[in-house]
């Protein structure tokens, strides 16, 4: 993902975090506000909770993966929160879990 696509500034998160809506599923909860700008900015969340630095990182690449590869509606800032459980999830699952909250969250574009 390109900078301008990241969410790297914890005001940023802050915000989202604070006036954002919410939605949740067993693994994931996406937090996202509209932004005004003409593309999204991702920011990912993994709590010590879901394991050790390699699970860690292991699991906001796979995330990273499961994000850039659907078609989202232009102009959110979305925050992913990773659940204890994420770690024993295959990238079908964490695929999965993404895309039901993008569906539920209207921040996927209809095909």
């Amino acid at each position: 993902m390109r900078r301008e696509e990241r969410l790297t500034r914890s005001s940023d998160f802050a915000r989202v975090h604070g006036q954002g809506k919410s939605w949740a599923n067993r693994l994931l909860v996406m937090r996202a506000i509209p932004s005004g700008r003409e593309q999204n900015r991702v920011g990912f969340s993994v709590n010590k909770r879901v394991g050790n630095a390699v699970a860690r990182n292991r699991v906001k690449r796979i995330l990273r993966e499961a994000v850039r590869s659907k078609a989202w509606e232009p102009g959110w800032d979305v925050v992913f929160i990773a659940r204890s459980g994420i770690a024993m999830a295959s990238f079908h699952d964490i695929e999965q879990a993404v895309d039901d909250l993008a569906e539920r969250s209207k921040t996927r574009k209809s095909s």
